[in-house]
């Protein structure tokens, strides 16, 4: 069974600290040395997010800097992946505690998932950086947000079907035992959710990598609000035409990869081993060379004793408090009317703002031909095929390959720090290099865009389907071996209905990022001139370079039509079949 997300208790009931453990004295000695580094990064951005915005930065292609920028770059992920993962539980938990909520946010999600980063860019950048004029933090922070948008929808997307199956044994359990809010939410939810949260989490940072260029360099006309990092290095390099230093680019890139993988990401998916729902032991687990000298350095154990220890036991005496009656209440006098007005309010302003928002589009669209709006239908057909074939494509090699990473522990050592690069890397990076190749070959860009979208979002169906392999109890793997149950029976009976939720989860978010992808895979700028296809990415690229801002927003209300549309009839009808009837009961 799912183990508690909490540290050890002692008997007495206090909270223990871990058993001793030692570990070399160059562990400590590092971890200090990191500790000053990482004090001494933060006085660096501090100071560069203070600084006065200036016009037209220049980015520095010596190599000497690529370690600041890199800093610079992991510092935006990592704001961001916080703010993602903070939004996406509370989204998810709000949309999970009510059927009424979740038929109206799970919609939204689609929509906000859907909406191409090229199209609301612009205004993020100018509305955020007009909230503190003159200085750089503006821009950092519409960078962050661009990230967020990238992280986000994944995640949410991630929790809510891992609430949407806790067992009902376990929700009975709780609501038996009373667990209030809190309690339940650190005891049941976060630790079911675990491993799934864990594998899209990096699967939300390889995302954020990819839109990492576009989101440190804002060119907007003459305007030109290029930030220092990662993806701004790689895109001066390519536009200098200087293959050593993008080849110095992608090596830093790749290096950060690994080192969050070994640092951060595989200790974490040790770590998320022991929520493995099962009744059984005795299976191999995973480990982690870095987590092991963790866990035995004296200085992480004085941060775990002093600080982690105390601060939990503050939030359990706080938040834990309150007992779990099976539903959320309000004080009495506050029940029925600061409920119903408080609904009334939020509801007269999404009302005020769909009808606002539907008068400016409608505004915007009505000078548009019908010849522009035979072109966007004909470029969503295009759109539409390629996306379906790259999503066959990458559900056929990822379903089986996720399997085996899942189910084979060594396997997952070796191929996660792997898929983790792979993933990351951003594919436009790389596009300039597959156009050489391809525009020779019989379909030309046809062909390259498959590609580019296959790169794009493959991802989200294998860590998915790595997630859901890893979380199958070993109790029933066991169980298939001792009846003998092998081969396409052992796929029909086991595999294929456990990982079913994971998979439908995957599926959804590669749908809206195959579209996503499509605007930078069907129009290129490639030696000084465009390079296009017929398609929806290419249309609304191009009037994204051509201000046609109402081609523009055609373009994107049609693709977002389509996402949503291709969700709500066939993803969200899996989504409710792997709810009611693929689930661990």
């Amino acid at each position: 069974m799912a183990q508690p997300i909490i540290p050890v208790r002692a008997p007495d009931g206090r909270l223990a600290p871990p058993l001793p453990r030692t570990a070399p004295r160059w562990v400590d000695a590092v971890l200090f040395g990191l500790v000053g580094a990482f004090a001494y990064g933060l006085m660096r951005i501090a100071t560069h997010w203070s600084a006065p915005l200036g016009s037209g930065t220049q980015v520095d292609l010596s190599p000497v800097h690529l370690p600041l920028y890199a800093a610079y770059s992991t510092l935006r992920m990592t704001l961001a992946y916080l703010l993602a993962l903070g939004f996406s539980v509370a989204y998810a938990k709000i949309a999970a505690a009510s059927r009424p909520a979740e038929r109206l946010m799970i919609p939204v999600l689609d929509i906000l998932q859907s909406i191409p980063i090229l199209s609301f860019m612009p205004g993020v950048v100018l509305g955020l950086a007009a909230l503190v004029p003159g200085r750089t933090v503006g821009l950092e922070l519409a960078a962050i947000v661009l990230i967020f948008t990238s992280q986000a929808w994944n995640l949410a997307f991630s929790f809510h079907q891992s609430l949407m199956t806790i067992p009902r044994d376990l929700n009975e359990a709780a609501t038996v035992y009373r667990l209030g809010p809190w309690r339940r939410f650190t005891r049941l939810e976060l630790p079911f959710g675990a491993i799934s949260l864990i594998a899209n989490s990096m699967m939300s940072w390889a995302g954020g990598w990819f839109v990492l260029t576009a989101s440190e360099q804002f060119v907007l006309g003459a305007k030109d609000l290029r930030l220092p990092g990662l993806g701004s290095y790689l895109q001066a390099a390519a536009d200098a035409g200087d293959a050593r230093a993008t080849l110095l680019g992608l090596a830093t890139l790749i290096a950060v990869i690994v080192l969050l993988d070994q640092v951060v990401w595989r200790p974490l998916v040790v770590w998320s081993d022991r929520f493995k729902f099962e009744q059984s032991g005795g299976e191999e687990v995973p480990s982690s060379l870095i987590g092991g000298l963790l866990a035995g350095s004296a200085l992480v154990d004085w941060a775990y004793t002093r600080l982690w220890l105390r601060l939990w036991q503050w939030m359990d005496r706080v938040f834990g408090t309150t007992a779990w009656n099976g539903r959320f209440t309000l004080p009495a006098p506050y029940r029925r009317g600061g409920r119903r007005a408080a609904l009334v309010a939020l509801a007269a302003l999404l009302l005020a703002l769909t009808i606002w928002g539907i008068v400016a589009a409608l505004h915007e669209l009505a000078g548009l031909p019908s010849v522009a709006w035979r072109l966007v239908w004909v470029s969503a057909g295009a759109t539409f095929a390629r996306t379906v074939v790259a999503l066959a494509i990458a559900a056929a090699w990822t379903i089986p390959a996720g399997v085996a990473i899942g189910f084979n522990p060594r396997w997952s050592y070796r191929a996660q720090p792997l898929v983790q690069i792979a993933a990351s890397v951003p594919a436009n990076t790389i596009f300039p290099i597959l156009l050489l190749v391809l525009l020779s070959v019989p379909g030309g860009l046809n062909v390259a865009s498959v590609l580019l979208m296959l790169l794009g979002t493959q991802w989200y169906v294998l860590f998915n389907v790595i997630a859901g392999a890893m979380a199958i109890p070993s109790d029933l793997r066991e169980a298939a071996v001792v009846y003998q149950v092998n081969g396409w029976r052992r796929w029909r009976t086991l595999i294929l209905p456990a990982i079913f939720p994971y998979l439908v989860t995957g599926m959804i978010t590669a749908t809206g990022g195959a579209w996503n992808a499509s605007i930078v895979s069907e129009f290129v700028m490639f030696k000084g001139h465009k390079v296009m296809t017929v398609g929806l990415g290419a249309l609304i690229a191009d009037a994204a370079d051509r201000a046609d801002f109402p081609l523009l927003l055609a373009g994107t209300l049609v693709m977002a039509a389509i996402v949503i549309t291709t969700n709500r009839l066939l993803w969200r009808r899996l989504y409710a079949l792997a709810e009611s009837r693929y689930r661990l009961d």
